[in-house]
């Protein structure tokens, strides 16, 4: 028998090894930008066209390559980062491997030109699918010129898995901040398809961070520091009313690389608690500096997971931090008798020679269920809260309610209350509901909606408002901008990235605007009229709707359940949210 087993030609097995490191036009920028910096630039440009499907071009004043080096650099594990297994505990730079530049050679065509400070000539090199093509002196820049054209061209079955334009360069974008926010120090622009997108200057944290996503976040930031021996915490997190149901303004960074941290973000969510609504996540941007040692950025191939020695530590700190702030800037208590507990582990960490007077005390602890919310179908109602809720209901309400018949105009006044947490408690028929009139009266301004056909006026505003649009939500703008007049709007670009709003449709609170118009840009994309309209409709009904918290009044409470009882009293939103709940009033016959 013969033997079968045999080596893979280069160019195959590098096809192969670049499935783990390029995934899409995102995973290439992320490489040359980060190399870009390794090489001490000091001004990087990107360029792109088509989302990155057909150019991805990184320029930058680094301090380039030598003839030899610029070859050698295409080599798989060809790295100047490493030297030997100890080096890749210390790891102080972003690419180490030696596996990207191979990787995106082998599925694309790549050309480099790059010349060393003081050198007559640089060296142009040209590679397609991985085989080398030619090198040459050529007069360049100083620094290096990256062009990867023609992505996947020779693996058309992954190049057809990639999403259209939108969504591909909306993953550039992220790359793109990702790095930038990690190094304000340096200067960055995009371009895409010939249009600017992003032009960064050098500054600080905060310059930055308001360059990229908008003057409108600046008042909303809140600075977070903490120095302690074995770690460094610095940033910013966002105010609760910057808070967003959807995450994608929540960075994380240790020593300057971005990471992605489940773990830590609910150590952040945690440190809101009972300061957002139900389902909001805060915005934050937060830098760690630990040693190189303690983390380890070698567990996924775009080193995107950093495994962390005290993790649990860190958890703590982030919490404890963020809570204190929020406490100085009066956005919650910070009370000693609040501190997290396990901010002493991290001092006596830090301060190891010290001692802790806290002996063997155990602070003192309040078990509270945040999470506790009737309308969720899966929450069981515990027995404790089933007895409290109908001592607190029989103190208010007779024993024995009397049924009803939501058809007639009938009293309410024994047979409806409002709770302190904004629900209401209702007896229909021999049931008694618990309502969150917030939901119910959506579903009835939403029917509304539905049978007016007219179309939308126009009020003209006495003062202009203006709205500050990051380059993202400026890009949307442009997009969808056709449809707006139609709708009642009337606005233009004021300059640069200043949007002024002369008129807004009739029913939309001068108030509501600026919300309004984040909530329309924030979309990945509209794909067709259709589904913008569709979208815009549902934003319009959610503004006209109040929250359960609004209805205060029994009176206003009253004519909302007729309304809401000429639908056929439906249980559920569209989207699957409870509009009421049934109180098990039976269970409680053993309490008694």
């Amino acid at each position: 028998m013969s033997d079968i087993i045999q080596l893979l030609p280069d160019h195959v097995a590098n096809q192969i090894a670049a499935g783990e490191v390029v995934q899409r036009p995102a995973s290439i920028v992320k490489e040359l930008l980060e190399n870009s910096i390794d090489a001490g630039a000091s001004k990087i440009e990107l360029i792109i066209r088509d989302a990155g499907k057909n150019l991805i071009q990184v320029v930058d004043d680094g301090k380039g390559m030598s003839e030899t080096d610029a070859r050698m650099s295409f080599e798989r594990h060809a790295t100047s980062k490493i030297r030997g297994t100890e080096d890749i505990f210390k790891i102080a730079t972003k690419g180490f491997r030696g596996e990207a530049l191979a990787s995106i050679a082998a599925v694309s065509q790549v050309e480099l030109k790059t010349k060393l400070k003081d050198a007559a000539l640089g060296t142009n090199i040209y590679i397609e699918g991985g085989v080398f093509q030619f090198q040459e002196p050529v007069q360049t820049s100083e620094g290096s010129n990256f062009l990867v054209k023609n992505l996947f061209y020779n693996v058309p079955a992954r190049r057809k898995f990639l999403k259209n334009n939108n969504i591909e360069f909306r993953h550039v974008i992220d790359e793109f901040q990702r790095v930038a926010l990690a190094h304000e120090g340096l200067e960055f622009s995009l371009f895409h398809d010939d249009d600017p997108v992003f032009k960064l200057r050098k500054g600080t944290q905060m310059q930055r961070i308001v360059d990229i996503f908008g003057r409108k976040l600046h008042p909303q930031l809140i600075p977070i520091k903490e120095d302690i021996i074995w770690c460094k915490l610095h940033g910013f997190v966002a105010k609760p009313e910057g808070a967003k149901k959807t995450r994608g303004e929540q960075f994380l960074f240790v020593n300057g690389r971005f990471f992605k941290s489940p773990y830590f973000n609910k150590a952040v969510q945690e440190a809101f608690d009972g300061l957002l609504m139900p389902g909001y996540i805060p915005t934050f941007f937060l830098f760690l500096e630990l040693d190189p040692e303690k983390i380890d950025v070698n567990i996924h191939p775009q080193k995107t997971e950093v495994k962390f020695e005290d993790e649990h530590l860190i958890f703590a700190l982030l919490r404890s931090t963020i809570k204190r702030s929020l406490g100085i800037y009066n956005i919650a208590p910070s009370l000693d008798f609040e501190r997290d507990p396990q901010i002493d582990a991290i001092m006596q960490k830090s301060f190891p020679s010290k001692s802790n007077n806290t002996g063997n005390l155990k602070m003192p602890e309040i078990i509270v269920d945040r999470d506790y919310n009737p309308f969720l179908e899966e929450r069981t109602t515990s027995k404790t809260e089933i007895h409290n809720l109908a001592e607190m209901y029989h103190q208010n309400i007779s024993a024995e309610p009397s049924k009803i018949n939501l058809f007639e105009d009938e009293d309410f006044d024994e047979d409806l209350m409002r709770l302190p947490n904004g629900y209401w408690l209702f007896n229909k028929g021999d049931r008694t509901l618990m309502l969150d009139l917030g939901r119910m009266h959506r579903l009835v301004v939403t029917e509304i909606n539905n049978k007016s056909k007219k179309t939308t006026n126009s009020q003209s505003l006495l003062f202009s408002l203006e709205y500050h649009m990051n380059e993202i939500e400026k890009s949307k703008y442009k997009s969808i901008k056709k449809y707006l007049p139609e709708l009642g709007f009337e606005m233009s670009i004021a300059h640069e990235s200043v949007l002024r709003i002369d008129a807004v449709p009739e029913g939309l609170k001068e108030s509501q605007v600026m919300k309004f118009l984040e909530n329309l840009f924030d979309v990945l994309e509209y794909k067709t009229e259709e589904e913008f309209m569709q979208f815009y409709q549902n934003q319009w009904n959610k503004m006209q709707s109040k929250s359960r918290f609004d209805f205060i009044y029994k009176i206003d409470a009253e004519q909302l359940i007729k309304d809401f009882t000429a639908l056929g009293f439906p249980e559920f939103l569209p989207n699957g949210k409870r509009c009421f709940y049934e109180v098990p009033f039976n269970d409680f016959k053993n309490k008694f």
